[in-house]
């Protein structure tokens, strides 16, 4: 199985210096999310069906098509959402574990290695729904559509059968975490925030030490070339910086001044550089996580340094 932290005893720049081993497998429920990634890429959408029905309103056969095209998707959207609000708890239980006493973050990181490896498969997870989703105008249109056809017909006071599976709380609730640009990311940094918050006994430290070991771990391990080169894949790489991402913005919603600031354990610098020297086009998703879905980048603490290589 391999260790998935190999502590190296050589100390540079006071990083902590571990290589994270992100390509053995560990026997852990997260099959479920490459199940959930694979579908939400193979999401297609009702585009053709909608416009068909839209444009010929009286056509009751378009109508029905469209809807019954629309209903199946919706069903798949909730089952994303679901998913989401399952990670939620996980990520809750697995930041327990991860920074209660007596341990420091980088014995946690070293004594847990397959909660340290779930808790990377999560952030993976989370960074590449959003990007799938992003680039999916097709979720959101088929959402509207099926809203707006409920609307209508309750105003005519019928009842569909979906209603039974996608009630109207449900359905706002839906509404809501969709029209996120980043609906798994806020979903994990809200219940990241409502960690700390939760346990006012647990210093906040715990928790944002965790954050930025790992941050310096992967920022660590993609740029030095004696650990890069014991990645096997394209894939490990990029599951490394979506973790390192990861970390930075759940570091920055809960950090007092968050993850951009002089005082901050991670070095920002460092780990932007370090995607800005990737192909443009695998790194530019993670380079806007970072410029829009963090909460301190603008604020007058963060150097124009930083803020220049994030234009």
């Amino acid at each position: 199985m391999g260790n998935l932290l190999k502590v190296l005893t050589r100390e540079i720049e006071n990083y902590p210096h571990f290589f994270l081993d992100f390509e053995s497998k560990y026997d852990c429920a997260f099959n479920a999310l490459e199940i959930m990634l694979a579908d939400l890429q193979a999401y297609k959408g009702a585009g053709q069906e909608i416009r068909d029905a839209i444009q010929n309103p009286n056509d009751i056969q378009l109508q029905e098509k469209a809807w019954n095209s629309v209903c199946p998707l919706v069903v798949r959207l909730k089952r994303f959402y679901e998913f989401s609000l399952r990670l939620e708890k996980a990520l809750q239980s697995l930041l327990e574990s991860l920074t209660c006493p007596p341990y420091t973050p980088t014995q946690h990181l070293e004594r847990e290695q397959a909660l340290a490896k779930e808790f990377a498969e999560i952030l993976h997870f989370t960074l590449r729904f959003d990007e799938l989703k992003m680039r999916n105008p097709a979720i959101q249109n088929d959402f509207s559509y099926y809203r707006r056809t409920i609307s209508r017909n309750r105003i005519n006071n019928m009842h569909l059968d979906i209603e039974n599976e996608v009630n109207n709380e449900m359905a706002n609730r839906m509404s809501l975490f969709y029209a996120e640009a980043t609906p798994m990311l806020k979903t994990l940094s809200n219940a990241t925030t409502h960690f700390v918050s939760e346990n006012k006994t647990l210093p906040i430290e715990n928790t944002t030490d965790c954050l930025s070991t790992m941050a310096s771990v992967c920022k660590v391990m993609l740029e030095t070339p004696e650990y890069r080169s014991r990645f096997t894949s394209e894939e490990t790489l990029m599951f490394c910086m979506r973790v390192m991402v990861g970390v930075i913005i759940l570091y920055d919603h809960v950090h007092p001044v968050g993850a951009f600031s002089k005082t901050s354990k991670i070095d920002m610098k460092g780990c932007i550089k370090v995607l800005k020297e990737q192909p443009p086009d695998t790194v530019e998703g993670l380079l806007n996580a970072l410029r829009f879905t963090t909460k301190h980048l603008n604020d007058e603490s963060t150097s124009k340094q930083i803020r220049a290589m994030l234009q």
